[in-house]
């Protein structure tokens, strides 16, 4: 394979402009294309990966799929108040009722283990995945965003997911085409304080 002819300014430009983008600040009801969707994900598959065990499943909720959802996770929040004795808020219940409406379309995020690889590895994989579609969304002026409420860490909803083992429910990845054309500002502190150099 010949060496890749990669342009510099725009890698730096794209991942230096990827910026999340919520719920508050999606255009509803006007789809994004499947296509779009398949790129992300076939990006999402050229994440580095040790032993190339591809951690990582995605199940695509869109149209239909995101009401299904949407009620799973508001029963489920109703049923574990009940169960656990927890207070139970309706402001609450009508949020995981109608958030997951107001996207085009919803990633559920799988960590899928591979036994004799540290745990830290699998989730560094699957998360380098998840960035990979954060960049795509982002070349593609999408709003998207990665959040883990919900069923991410509900052990109820694990056999749901078919997770096995120490699989785990990593979050939810949104994706919606942005209410405005203003894109966010950036927020990031100087590296100087990040970074240590040894040179000798």
């Amino acid at each position: 394979m010949q060496k890749p002819d990669f342009n510099i300014e725009e890698v730096n430009k794209i991942i230096r402009g990827r910026r999340s983008m919520f719920a508050a600040q999606f255009k509803e009801n006007d789809p994004i294309d499947d296509s779009i969707i398949e790129e992300m994900l076939e990006n999402a598959r050229w994440a580095p990966t040790h032993k190339l065990t591809q951690p990582w499943r995605f199940i695509v909720y869109t149209g239909e799929g995101l009401k299904k959802f949407a009620d799973y996770q508001a029963d489920m929040y109703k049923l574990r108040a009940e169960k656990n004795g927890t207070p139970f808020l309706e402001a609450t219940y009508e949020k995981f009722k109608q958030q997951p409406l107001k996207a085009s379309h919803m990633i559920a995020i799988i960590l899928k283990r591979s036994a004799g690889i540290p745990l830290m590895e699998e989730i560094a994989a699957v998360s380098m995945a998840v960035q990979n579609m954060y960049l795509t969304a982002s070349a593609h002026g999408l709003a998207a965003y990665w959040g883990t409420g919900g069923p991410t860490f509900w052990q109820e909803a694990r056999e749901d997911f078919g997770l096995e083992g120490e699989d785990a429910l990593m979050g939810f990845f949104y994706v919606a085409k942005p209410a405005s054309d203003t894109w966010p500002e950036g927020k990031r502190d100087s590296m100087d304080e990040k970074v240590a150099w040894i040179r000798e």
